[in-house]
C-alpha cells in the first residue's frame, strides 16, 4: 500500500500547490458559532446565547477544561454578526461595543493564554450575509491588517452581496494581503460554494494555491436531511473533490451538528465517521456548556480523531453503493491502515451485511480490525467472509491495520473501482459500483 500511495500522493503533488502560509497541514479543528447561535444578538433576554464575547469565553473555557484543546479543538470561531454596523473613523471594522466591550484583541490574547486560537469572519461583499459592513475590494488590506493586529489565528471569507467578477478578485486580492500582515492566518474560502462548486467555474488548482479551507455546497442545517445532502453532494462528485484535497488544502462540507438537535445518536456517529473520511475540518457547532455525554463521546473518539488527522491528507472515496442501501467508504492511511466505513441509508432496521476485505480490493493477507466505535479487535484474513450489522442510519467504521500492501490503484485508477470484486457473491442483493 505505502509505494501506491506515494504515487498518488505524487499525482495530487503535481496538479495542486497548498497555499504556502504553513497552517492547516491537517484538517483544522474547533468550535464554529454559526449553526447553533445563528445571528442572536439579543444579549438582554438572551445573555447566555447571544454573539458576544462571554460565549466565546465561555467556549473556549471548555475546550480547555473539558478535553477538547488535547484532541486537537483548539479553534474558537466568531461567525456573522459581530461588527458594528459602522467602521470606525480610520475605516476599521470595529466589533459592537455592547456585545464585545473588550475588543477582539482581547479576546483573542484570552484564548491564546489558553492554547486555543481565534476566527473570525468577514464577507466581500457590500454587506454580510448578517446585513453587517462587508469587505469592498477596496478594503481588503485594511481588514487583513486589521484581523493581524487582534491576533487572529483563522479568517473566513463569506460571499454574500458580490457577483462573480468581484470574488475572482477578491478572494486571491484577501490571500496575498493576509500572507502580507506576516501574521499566519488560516484562510476559509466560500468561493466555491457561491459557483456552484464544479468546474468549469470552480478551479480548485487556483482554490488550493490561495485558501487553506473552502466551503463547496450550501450550510448545513441542524436535520438528518441537510447531513445526507450534503453527504450525496460531495460523494457524487469526489472525482473531482478528491483531488484538490491535501495537507493545507481541505474541502469542507461544513460544521458539526454532533449534539444539537437535530441528529439520533446513530445519525451523529455517521456524521462523524463519514467527516473522518472525507478529511473534513472538525468545527462543531454546538453548546459545549450542555452537550449531552453521548455527543461528548462521539466527538471526543480519539481513533475517529486520528483518522481524521492522518498526516497524508488523502480524501476518502465511496467504493460500493448496494441496492439494499448500504454503502462502504475507503480512506487510505498512513502506515498501510486505511479507514473503512459501512453506512446505511435505510431507515426501518438495522442490516446484516455480508462481505470480506478481498471483496474491497484488499490484498492477501491478515488484517487488525479496530472497530471505533465499540473499541473491539480482531484478526481478519482478506479471503474471510464476514457480516456487519449496520443501524438505520448508523454506520460501523474500523481502522483496518494493513501488514501486506494495498493496491490503491484497485481504489483510484481512473477514479473508479476497478473490476469486478464480487465474482463469488454470496449476497443476494446486486451491488451498484460507482
Amino acid at each position: 500500500m505505502h509505494s501506491a500511495v506515494l504515487l498518488f500522493a505524487s499525482a495530487l503533488s503535481v496538479a495542486t500547490f497548498a497555499l504556502d502560509n504553513g497552517v492547516m497541514r491537517t484538517p483544522p479543528m474547533g468550535w464554529l458559532a454559526w449553526e447553533r447561535f445563528r445571528c442572536d444578538i439579543d444579549c438582554e433576554h438572551d445573555p447566555k446565547n447571544c454573539i458576544s464575547e462571554n460565549l466565546f469565553i465561555d467556549m473556549a473555557d471548555r475546550l480547555s477544561e473539558d478535553g477538547w484543546r488535547e484532541l486537537g479543538y483548539v479553534y474558537v470561531n466568531i461567525d456573522d454578526c459581530w461588527s458594528s454596523m459602522e467602521r470606525d473613523k480610520e475605516g476599521r471594522l470595529q466589533p459592537d461595543p455592547k456585545r464585545f466591550p473588550g475588543g477582539i484583541h482581547k479576546l483573542s490574547r484570552y484564548l491564546h493564554d489558553r492554547g486555543l486560537k481565534l476566527g473570525i469572519y468577514g464577507d466581500m461583499g457590500t454587506h454580510t450575509c448578517g446585513g453587517y459592513p462587508g469587505t469592498t475590494l477596496d478594503k481588503i488590506k485594511i481588514d487583513a491588517q486589521t484581523f493581524a493586529d487582534w491576533e487572529v489565528d483563522m479568517f473566513k471569507f463569506d460571499g454574500c452581496y458580490s457577483n462573480a467578477t468581484e470574488q475572482e478578485q477578491g478572494y486571491p486580492l484577501m490571500s496575498k494581503a493576509l500572507n502580507a500582515t506576516g501574521r499566519p492566518i488560516g484562510y476559509s474560502c466560500s468561493w466555491p460554494a457561491y459557483q456552484g462548486g464544479l468546474p468549469p467555474k470552480v478551479n480548485y488548482t487556483q482554490l488550493g494555491e490561495i485558501c487553506n479551507l473552502w466551503r463547496n455546497y450550501g450550510d448545513i442545517q441542524d436535520s438528518w436531511d441537510s447531513v445526507l445532502n450534503i453527504i450525496d453532494w460531495f460523494f457524487e462528485n469526489q472525482d473531482v473533490l478528491i483531488p484538490a484535497a491535501g495537507p493545507g488544502r481541505w474541502n469542507d462540507p461544513d460544521m458539526l451538528v454532533i449534539g444539537d438537535f437535530g441528529l439520533s445518536m446513530d445519525q451523529s456517529r455517521s456524521q462523524m465517521a463519514l467527516w473522518a473520511i472525507m478529511a473534513a475540518p472538525l468545527f462543531m457547532s454546538n453548546d459545549l456548556r450542555t452537550i449531552s455525554s453521548g455527543a461528548r463521546s462521539i466527538l471526543q473518539n480519539k481513533m475517529i480523531i486520528s483518522i481524521n488527522q492522518d498526516p497524508m491528507g488523502i480524501q476518502g472515496r465511496l467504493i460500493v453503493k448496494e441496492k439494499s442501501g448500504i454503502q462502504v467508504f475507503v480512506r487510505p492511511l498512513s502506515n498501510n491502515a486505511s479507514g473503512l466505513v459501512f453506512f446505511s441509508r435505510r431507515t426501518d432496521m438495522p442490516y446484516r451485511y455480508k462481505t470480506s476485505l478481498s471483496k474491497l480490493n484488499y490484498t492477501t493477507g491478515s488484517y487488525r480490525i479496530f472497530d471505533v466505535f465499540t473499541d473491539k479487535t480482531m484478526t481478519l484474513k482478506d479471503s474471510t467472509d464476514f457480516v456487519v450489522s449496520v443501524n438505520p442510519t448508523g454506520v460501523v467504521m474500523w481502522h483496518v491495520s494493513a501488514p501486506a500492501k494495498q493496491n490503491l490503484r484497485h481504489f483510484y485508477n481512473g477514479g473508479r473501482l476497478q473490476g469486478s470484486a464480487y465474482d463469488n457473491d454470496e449476497n443476494t442483493i446486486p451491488r451498484v459500483f460507482l
